[in-house]
């Protein structure tokens, strides 16, 4: 029997049908590369939001062995600066193949502006060159650092949130649990939108959207395959390279997820949610009706990606309030 896809939101699909020649669901091994470049492209933005902030490039320690990470520090320049300030930790998408510290980085700068933040950006080494355990390793290293060296940045220890879209949503929620097991940073919590959390690729959302919007199946593919090679899929595999298959979490930091109803990862990030639930956590979902992955960056004038940017703002507002 087939599988019928939910519709897309009408202005989204608005949208999507103009860029059909351009913008692709699938990913092949082959265009990596290419995906390469336009991450590269898209990362040209002015971190500085007009001079709202002062920007600086840090290399810190990385994981033992492994070279230093570059970190993106962004600090108020007025009226917020100071110390003490709230600090947002951002982990990059690109599907685990693509992007730097600037990719993605405007809508933090976007709440930190809003809500008076420092925000940590991170770069991290990139599959297939550098496999798990390398990308969450440097992610947990810039971690360390940040906590580490919050009040010199102007900010607060105790109040770093953890946030990233796709790839560096499900990187952010394995930074969650290895900081759990590994008896370091507690992030005050955790903000992943559309994350990539399970190798498996094998939901009914996986298979209802394959070869629609932007991020279908076989992308999926290619990056847990970058990310683990042969072991995709398999026994074995680790919670910190795919969240999804972690048997425990609790004590893990109130949450905030949200996916759209049509795209590849809904049903994986229903099913984490629930899984925090019910292991007695705290956690926000939101299932946006129609929403494609990442849609807010791909129409943010849309009504849609309005709403949902607005929520992630509440939630932040309320987190930071507690």
């Amino acid at each position: 029997m087939s599988l019928v896809p939910p519709p897309f939101d009408p202005e989204l699909a608005t949208v999507l049908e103009s860029f059909q020649d351009v913008l692709a669901p699938g990913l092949a091994p082959a265009d990596v590369e290419a995906a390469r470049r336009g991450a590269a492209v898209a990362g040209l933005v002015d971190v500085t939001l007009g001079g709202a902030f002062a920007a600086e490039d840090r290399t810190v320690p990385g994981p033992e062995g492994a070279p230093g990470v570059s970190l993106l520090l962004c600090r108020p320049t007025a009226g917020s600066a100071g110390s003490g300030l709230p600090v947002i930790y951002h982990v990059h998408g690109g599907g685990l193949v693509a992007g730097t510290n600037r990719a993605g980085v405007a809508e933090p700068l976007a709440w930190a502006r809003d809500l008076g933040a420092v925000v940590v950006s991170v770069e991290y080494r990139l599959a297939p060159e550098h496999p798990h355990p390398a990308p969450v390793e440097d992610v947990y290293a810039g971690l360390l650092w940040t906590a580490e060296h919050a009040r010199e940045i102007g900010g607060d220890p105790d109040r770093i949130v953890v946030a990233g879209a796709s790839a560096g949503g499900g990187l952010t929620a394995a930074l969650t649990l290895l900081a759990r097991d590994r008896r370091g940073p507690r992030p005050l919590g955790q903000l992943l939108m559309g994350p990539m959390l399970d190798d498996r690729n094998d939901t009914v959302s996986s298979r209802q959207m394959a070869g629609l919007g932007v991020w279908d199946r076989s992308a999926n593919e290619t990056a847990w395959t970058a990310l683990l090679g042969d072991r995709r899929g398999g026994p074995g595999v680790s919670p910190y390279a795919a969240p999804a298959r972690a048997a425990d979490l609790s004590g893990l930091p109130p949450a905030f997820l949200d996916v759209g109803s049509a795209e590849t990862f809904r049903d994986e990030v229903v099913g984490y949610a629930s899984r925090i639930w019910q292991a007695g956590g705290v956690a926000e979902l939101h299932v946006w009706p129609g929403g494609c992955h990442g849609f807010d960056a791909l129409a943010p004038e849309a009504a849609l990606s309005r709403t949902a940017r607005a929520a992630r703002v509440a939630w932040l507002r309320r987190l930071l309030a507690e």
